[in-house]
């Protein structure tokens, strides 16, 4: 395994102080970067470990806060925070600029080499920011078949790679259809993974407070939609050891 080094960020964000995780690889040099955004719950050590683990890839890693370092377990208080947010893009590219702004600002990233990755809410954040114009390498999302102002998924610059539940109840089958009608018009490199049997939040190792309904953890599909991100990331953003291992957030 390789040494890698990790701290805590505090940045402001969406009137608030928001607290990130920076996992930087071994080595002196610079080198491609990865966002990682969270769940609408909230950052938890489920995004710490990926970025962990893509710091040993070779990857400068930040898992952004979207919550000023709060973790929301009640369902109640985290849709009070998120379908405000999800509803206002300018709000989300705010949140998702900023995180860009602490790995450009990190010396061991190449500012050219960056991708999103991200999961519910932090997936809205990394769609935005594609249709913002921002020159990212990769996008890659799992249960964010978010779409957005009419024409301007044609501002997107990179692949675009999302993975959903067929059973996901907040992504039904209408919203995957709408997701992919936007893509397509708007001439992005766009795919969609649709894993047969799960739920919501699917990828998301079971928690210790009351899921709301729909969402439920599938081990199998987890494990291979955290192999399909590197896939990703190996096409669009490679390094050179082989990221073919499993994903840390099932341990």
């Amino acid at each position: 395994m390789t040494t890698t080094k990790t701290r805590a960020v505090e940045y402001p964000a969406d009137g608030l102080t928001m607290i990130g995780h920076l996992a930087l690889p071994s080595g002196t040099g610079r080198g491609p970067a990865v966002l990682i955004g969270p769940e609408g719950v909230g950052l938890s050590d489920v995004e710490r470990r990926r970025a962990d683990a893509l710091a040993e890839l070779g990857y400068v890693a930040l898992a952004f806060d979207l919550h000023g370092g709060r973790y929301l377990a009640d369902p109640e208080e985290m849709l009070a925070r998120c379908m405000p947010l999800l509803a206002d893009p300018d709000r989300m590219r705010g949140i998702g600029h900023a995180a860009l702004d602490v790995v450009r600002a990190e010396p061991r990233t190449d500012p050219d080499r960056i991708a999103v990755v991200g999961y519910g809410t932090g997936g809205a954040v990394g769609l935005e920011l594609g249709r913002d114009g921002v020159g990212l390498r990769a996008i890659g999302t799992v249960n964010a078949l978010t779409t957005g102002r009419p024409g301007e998924a044609a501002r997107i610059r990179c692949p675009v790679w999302a993975g959903v539940g067929s059973e996901d109840p907040i992504m039904p089958p209408a919203q995957r259809d709408a997701f992919a009608a936007e893509m397509q018009a708007g001439g992005v490199d766009w795919r969609l993974t649709v894993y047969g049997g799960a739920l919501h939040a699917f990828h998301h190792p079971p928690v210790d407070h009351p899921a709301p309904p729909g969402v439920g953890h599938h081990p199998r599909h987890a494990q291979r939609a955290w192999r399909d991100v590197l896939d990703l990331l190996s096409e669009c953003l490679p390094v050179t050891e082989d990221p073919a291992r499993p994903d840390p957030a099932a341990r």
